[in-house]
């Protein structure tokens, strides 16, 4: 057994970020590739008969192996609908967490229950969202503002062109929203706006009480991924990113030079090499 590997008998679950941290768009792509050197790479979800997201060959192999000997969940700001779109390889995973711990799908399908915990847990301690949507429409500018939405009642993103973008627009909301008990992310071309306690930690502590596992390990490349990286016991984030660009950094998260999509292959490395050894169970 490797000596970075588990002990024996270790009960372990993976729970990764998927967007720029496993997962890139043909945009995000270009964090890193200059075209000569560019990897083989699987498309991974398609939508309106386009591709649109990827993922190298070797981190679909190497995805495979990670399912395989570990439990693998998909921890994803997305919504149930945009995360469906999505085809990882590798068998299908019992648990999946979207709309940022708001929903979590068990072998595909919503887990009510979950979801009303959630909402409770939103009713109290923090600014309802109409406040929050009617800020940013009153704030907000066409002249960069392309896409304005709600995401399952629960949270709002807007998508932007980030080069029309004032520099200290997206620190001005970030200050408005936390005294709200709100948080700001920015990623790519979007602005999030998250109620605190919907998180993806919260839900990530259900599936560990429901699975029983006794180690976690997570990725993440965003602010919205800090509370999922505390919550575990290793982590990892690539070289690009909210996080690596503010300079955040815990303890026991390994922040990566690697950037772009093969930032995605290296994590999912770095993560099988963690488990990999004898005694290892589901």
């Amino acid at each position: 057994m490797s000596r970075h590997a588990f002990p024996p008998n270790t009960r372990a679950l993976v729970a990764s970020d998927l967007d720029r941290t496993l997962i890139y768009s043909t945009a995000a792509l270009a964090l890193s590739m200059a075209d000569e050197h560019a990897p083989r790479l699987l498309c991974v979800e398609v939508h309106e008969s386009k591709p649109l997201s990827y993922m190298t060959e070797s981190a679909s192999r190497l995805l495979t192996e990670l399912a395989d000997t570990v439990r693998f969940v998909p921890t994803t700001t997305r919504t149930r609908k945009q995360y469906r779109r999505i085809s990882l390889p590798g068998r299908p995973p019992r648990y999946a967490i979207c709309a940022n711990g708001g929903h979590l799908l068990v072998d595909g399908r919503t887990d009510h229950d979950w979801n009303h915990e959630m909402r409770r847990r939103l009713s109290d301690g923090c600014a309802p969202l109409e406040e929050v949507v009617a800020h940013l429409a009153a704030t907000s500018d066409p002249d960069w503002l392309r896409k304005e939405r709600i995401a399952e009642d629960l949270f709002a993103y807007l998508v932007v062109d980030r080069e029309r973008l004032p520099s200290g627009w997206v620190k001005e909301l970030g200050e408005w929203a936390e005294p709200r008990g709100w948080t700001v992310s920015l990623q790519g071309r979007k602005i999030y706006a998250v109620p605190k306690p919907l998180s993806k930690s919260a839900a990530l502590a259900e599936v560990v009480r429901r699975t029983g596992v006794d180690q976690v390990l997570a990725a993440g490349d965003s602010l919205l991924d800090v509370d999922l990286l505390m919550a575990a016991d290793t982590g990892w984030t690539p070289g690009h990113g909210e996080l690596a660009d503010s300079g955040w950094s815990a303890p026991h998260v390994t922040a990566l030079g690697t950037v772009g999509v093969a930032a995605g292959e290296e994590i999912l490395r770095r993560m099988l090499v963690r488990v990999t050894g004898e005694g290892i169970t589901r």
